[in-house]
C-alpha cells in the first residue's frame, strides 16, 4: 500500500518504536501523522519535537492525542487505580469489559472515537498491549481478595475486591480490545493494520532468569507472554475476516533498545527515586515476624538518586549494569527500534521482511485437504444411506452451535418436508407455508418433541406461543431467571435460535431461495469452466434440498461469514 498522501495513527507513538516509526514515516510522505500516548505531556512533547525537526510541515501534520486506550473516552484521562477506586466508575468499566458488545460500549470507546474523529487508512499500534494487561496483576488481587475472604470483612469490602478481580481478569479484556478495535477500523476505512507485538520474555524461554520477585518463572511474565500469544491469534482471525483491514504483526525476540543515554535522575513510576537516610544502628532484628511493610517510616535524605542510565522506553531505565547483563549474548541481547520500524514500513508498502507473524501463522498451519474435499462427498453419502434405512431425517443436534444453524436447519427441513424442492416453496404464499408448516408439526409429534427436546423452542404462526422444553438455548441464560417478553425481544429470540413459524420468517425463506434460485441460474449454462462451484448441479436443478448446503449458503451470504484464507 502507498503510505503517501494517507493518514496514519502511530499508537504508542511517544514510546521507543513509537518513535522510530513515526521518523521513518515521514520520508513515506503521509497526509498527516496522529501521535499517541498514555499522558498529554508526552504525545504534546513528542508532537513539539517532530516539529522542531521537521520544520517545514505543516501546523496539523502531527497531531497529538492522549489517553487510556483501552477504556471509554470518558475515562481516558482518569487512572486505573481511580477507576477501580470509584465504585460508580468500577461497574461501568465492568460492564465495558463483560457484557455483550452493543453500539453504547463501541461508540463510547476510546478507540471508536479516536478514529471516527481522524478516519486513519494506515494503523501501527507499538502499544505493549500484553504488559498494559497482564501488569494489572491479577495475582495481587486474588491475594487481596483471598485475604478479604479469611478475615470475614464486610460484605461492602469483599463486593470491592470482587469487582476489582473482574476488571482484572486478562482475557475478556483483550476480547473487548480486539472486538472494539476491528468494528472501529471496519466502520472508518482503515485499510491495514501492523501490530508491534512482543514476546513476553524478550525471547527467552522458561528458564527465564528475570523475574518479578516470585518464582522462577514469574507467573506475572508468563501472563504477559500468555496474553501476547492469545493477542496474536486474535489478530490472526482479524487477518481472516473478508472486509476488514490487512492485518500484520511484527514480534521481536530481544530486548528493544535505545532510547537516550544520559547522566540525570532515575525515576519509578514517573517518580524520582529518594535516597533514604538510615544508619547502621536502626538495623532491624531478624526474630519473630518480618514486617514487609513497617510502621516506623525512614527519614529521607533530602536527595533522588542520579546515575548514568540508558532509556530503553516502555522497557524501563537500565544502569550500565542491566542494560549490559541483558544484552550480553546468552540473554535477551536486543534489536534497535529503527530496524522494527523499517519492517513495519516495508510490510504496509506490501514488501515481505518474513517477519510478519500472521503471515508465518497462515503459512504454517495445516489448511483443508485435497482428500478431506475428496471424502466429504462419500461422507455425506453415508450419511443419506443410513437416513433412509432408519427413515429418519438427520437434522440437528444443537452439539455444535449457534442455536441459530439448529434454527434454521430445522426450518429449511420443515420446508423440504411441506414443499419438496426449491421453485415449490417459492411457489406458495407466505400465509400458506406458515399453516403447512404447523400443521405438519401438530400432526408429526416426533419431529416436534426432537426440536424443543435438544433447547430449540417453536415459535407458533401468531407469534403468541411458544412450543418449548425444560431448557431452551435462546436467550441465554445472563443470571436471571426471568426476562421480559417485548415484540421486539420475540423478533431478536426468533432471529437467533428458535423455529419460527410466522408468515414474516416465511416471507423471508421465500426471498432467500429466490436469490439462491438466480445466483445459480445467472451462471452462463455453456461455462464449464472451475469459476463457479453453486451451480444448478450443486443444488440438484432446485429438485431436491440438501439443508446443510442451503443453511451454508445462508452462513456465506446474509451472515457474511464466508471463510477468507485455506
Amino acid at each position: 500500500m502507498d503510505i503517501q498522501n494517507k493518514t496514519v495513527l502511530v499508537l504508542g507513538g511517544w514510546g521507543l518504536v513509537g518513535n522510530a516509526v513515526t521518523r521513518k514515516l515521514v520520508a513515506e510522505k503521509p497526509k498527516r501523522i496522529i501521535i499517541t500516548s498514555l499522558k498529554k505531556e508526552e504525545a504534546e512533547e513528542e508532537v513539539k519535537k517532530l516539529y522542531s525537526e521537521y520544520p517545514d510541515m505543516p501546523d496539523d501534520y502531527f497531531v497529538p492525542f492522549w489517553g487510556n486506550i483501552f477504556v471509554r473516552n470518558q475515562f481516558k484521562d482518569i487512572s486505573r487505580l481511580e477507576l477501580l477506586s470509584d465504585p460508580q466508575k468500577r461497574k461501568i468499566l465492568i460492564t465495558d469489559i463483560m457484557e455483550e458488545l452493543n453500539d453504547e460500549i463501541l461508540h463510547s470507546s476510546t478507540i471508536y472515537q479516536l478514529l471516527s474523529t481522524y478516519k486513519p487508512e494506515i494503523i501501527i499500534d507499538c502499544i505493549n498491549s500484553a504488559t498494559g494487561i497482564a501488569y494489572q496483576d491479577i495475582y495481587s488481587t486474588y491475594h487481596k481478595i483471598k485475604k478479604t475472604i479469611e478475615k470475614k470483612s464486610s460484605q461492602e469490602e469483599l463486593i470491592e475486591q470482587t469487582e476489582i478481580l473482574l476488571s482484572t481478569l486478562y482475557i475478556p479484556q483483550l476480547i473487548r480490545h480486539v472486538q472494539i478495535l476491528y468494528n472501529s477500523m471496519y466502520v472508518n476505512g482503515t485499510k491495514i493494520y501492523v501490530k508491534i507485538g512482543t514476546s513476553g520474555t524478550g525471547g527467552m524461554g522458561l528458564n527465564i532468569p528475570y523475574t518479578h520477585s516470585e518464582e522462577k518463572p514469574s507467573r506475572v511474565l508468563l501472563s504477559k507472554s500468555a496474553i501476547a500469544g492469545a493477542h496474536t491469534l486474535l489478530l490472526f482471525l482479524m487477518g481472516r475476516t473478508p472486509d476488514g483491514p490487512i492485518t500484520k504483526e511484527i514480534k521481536p525476540t530481544a530486548a528493544i533498545a535505545w532510547k537516550r543515554i544520559e547522566f540525570g535522575e532515575i525515576k519509578k513510576h514517573g517518580k524520582p527515586i529518594e535516597i533514604l537516610n538510615i544508619s547502621l544502628d536502626e538495623a532491624v532484628p531478624l526474630t519473630g515476624k518480618l514486617q514487609l511493610k513497617m510502621d516506623k517510616q525512614y527519614k529521607y535524605s533530602g536527595e533522588t538518586l542520579k546515575s548514568v542510565f540508558i532509556d530503553t522506553g516502555e522497557n524501563g531505565t537500565f544502569s550500565r549494569g542491566e542494560f549490559e547483563a541483558i544484552t550480553t549474548q546468552g540473554q535477551m541481547e536486543y534489536v534497535t527500534p529503527e530496524e522494527i520500524a523499517v519492517d513495519a514500513i516495508y510490510e504496509i508498502k506490501g514488501g515481505n521482511t518474513g517477519h510478519d507473524i500472521i503471515n508465518a501463522l497462515d503459512n504454517a498451519t495445516l489448511e483443508p485437504t485435497y482428500r478431506a474435499g475428496f471424502m466429504q462427498h462419500s461422507a455425506v453419502e453415508k450419511l443419506a444411506e443410513l437416513e433412509k434405512i432408519h427413515n429418519t431425517n438427520s437434522v440437528a443436534f444443537e452439539l455444535l452451535g449457534p442455536p441459530r444453524l439448529s434454527k434454521l436447519l430445522h426450518e429449511i427441513n420443515l420446508l423440504k418436508l411441506v414443499c419438496g424442492g426449491m421453485k415449490d416453496i417459492v411457489k406458495e404464499t407466505a400465509a400458506n407455508l406458515s399453516k403447512k408448516t404447523y400443521d405438519y408439526l401438530k400432526a408429526n409429534s416426533k419431529l416436534r418433541n426432537e426440536i424443543i427436546s435438544i433447547g430449540i423452542p417453536i415459535l407458533t404462526p401468531d407469534g403468541k406461543s411458544l412450543i418449548r422444553g425444560n431448557e431452551i438455548k435462546i436467550p441465554p441464560f445472563r443470571g436471571d431467571n426471568e426476562i421480559e417478553i417485548t415484540p421486539k425481544s420475540i423478533d431478536l429470540w426468533a432471529h437467533d435460535g428458535w423455529v419460527d413459524l410466522r408468515e414474516s420468517n416465511m416471507e423471508i425463506w421465500k426471498n432467500r431461495l429466490k436469490l439462491l434460485i438466480n445466483e445459480a441460474e445467472s451462471i452462463p449454462p455453456n461455462d464449464t469452466s472451475s469459476m463457479y462451484v453453486r451451480t444448478k448441479k450443486y443444488w440438484n436443478n432446485f429438485e431436491t434440498i440438501d439443508i446443510g448446503k442451503v443453511v451454508g449458503w445462508v452462513f456465506i451470504k446474509e451472515e457474511k461469514g464466508e471463510r477468507m484464507k485455506a
